[in-house]
């Protein structure tokens, strides 16, 4: 292994990189930034503003064991980590059809780390590796079986990497062995996806083909009635003009989810806009929380019962009212939301459920960019 412990995590977005510094045998971080407005500054001087930073703290590429970059889609072949050559870089590119908002930037991301920092490994963890064993019935979709075939289509997932790192929290904090737990995880941000992981694996997902499958997101619709789509490409019309696949895909990635029903993505202003007595804001909160509700309910079904339902991710760690109102009338199941502990705030993983509640429910913060730091680790 190069240099020492340390790996350079990198999240590539359509204009901000996030990146972290962590030691992968402690976990511990040494930077957690992020650099804004990529769109105008372009990728060389956003990795010219990271490379600034590591020297201000001190670490330089002698000091890297390498470079982990977060993908979202692997696709059918990428389901393990990978240490990307040009082919491996290609093949991210293609898979930009199944998350065309993720993987773009992801391999501008990567393809400038190279530049940057030539002698280092760079690594792809890719979020859909998590669930690429999900069970036949789980991942296969009802259609003709030569097409599915021809196009490699089913249930890939996403969030892989925070489900896998806080279902193993969650079962250190319950004292048990992983294999001997099973939970619902619930990854709740501007992107939000469910989990039912049987003894630290997978055995169902929200998120299917793509990222736009499952739960009500910031400006993703989550489920739909695929006949909804079809219906809007004959009849539909998007700002006065024919609504053709790519206003589609414009409507169901940017325009939907918070953002279509209520006219604003952040869950904070969401949350202000219900409590100042917003009829579509109350409305698109209630859709969102009866969606998290029968996702639970299909996975304590999947799961004949469950261990615990775990909050994770942005939202999921920091909304206490969501959490409460999600779970609420699954007493009958085994789930009561203790109000008192809900609301207490601490740093590192807790129980919210009732000392009569047969689940448990905890909140568990996920940690993406220690796992990807593990995994590059690991590999390198």
């Amino acid at each position: 292994m190069a240099g020492s412990g340390l790996v350079l995590v990198l999240n590539a977005g359509s204009s901000s990189l996030k990146y972290a510094v962590v030691d992968a045998a402690s976990g511990a971080s040494r930077l957690r930034e992020k650099v804004e407005r990529i769109d105008e500054s372009g990728w060389d001087g956003a990795f010219a503003e990271v490379s600034d930073r590591l020297a201000q703290a001190g670490i330089d590429a002698g000091d890297l064991a390498g470079v982990g970059h977060r993908v979202v889609h692997g696709g059918p072949r990428f389901t393990t980590a990978t240490v990307v050559d040009d082919a491996v870089l290609a093949e991210i590119r293609e898979l930009a059809r199944l998350a065309p908002l993720h993987n773009p930037p992801a391999a501008a991301g990567i393809e400038a780390a190279r530049a940057a920092w030539p002698g280092l490994a760079q690594v792809a963890v890719f979020d859909t590796a998590f669930f690429a064993d999900l069970p036949t019935a789980a991942a296969t979709y009802a259609v003709d079986r030569a097409v599915a075939g021809r196009e490699h289509l089913r249930r890939y997932g996403a969030h892989g990497t925070s489900h896998a790192w806080v279902a193993g929290q969650a079962a250190r904090f319950l004292g048990r062995d992983l294999a001997e737990v099973d939970q619902v995880v619930l990854h709740l941000g501007n992107g939000a996806s469910a989990a039912a992981i049987r003894g630290g694996r997978p055995v169902e997902t929200s998120m299917g083909l793509t990222p736009l499958e499952g739960l009500v997101m910031g400006t993703r619709a989550g489920d739909l009635d695929p006949g909804l789509v079809l219906h809007l490409l004959r009849h539909g019309d998007y700002d006065g003009g024919p609504l053709d696949a790519d206003a589609l895909e414009d409507l169901l990635h940017h325009r939907s989810g918070l953002e279509g029903l209520a006219g604003r993505h952040d869950f904070r202003d969401l949350l202000g806009a219900v409590d100042a007595g917003d009829a579509d804001a109350r409305t698109a909160y209630d859709v969102t929380c009866h969606r998290i509700r029968k996702y639970v309910g299909a996975y304590l079904a999947v799961l004949d019962g469950a261990d615990a339902i775990t909050f994770t991710g942005g939202v999921g760690e920091h909304v206490p009212r969501l959490r409460a109102d999600s779970l609420a009338g699954l007493d009958r199941l085994g789930v009561e939301v203790d109000a008192t502990r809900n609301e207490q705030r601490t740093d590192g993983p807790r129980l919210i459920s009732s000392e009569a509640s047969r689940v448990a429910v905890l909140v568990v913060p996920t940690d993406e960019e220690r796992a990807i730091a593990a995994q590059v680790a690991a590999l390198v």
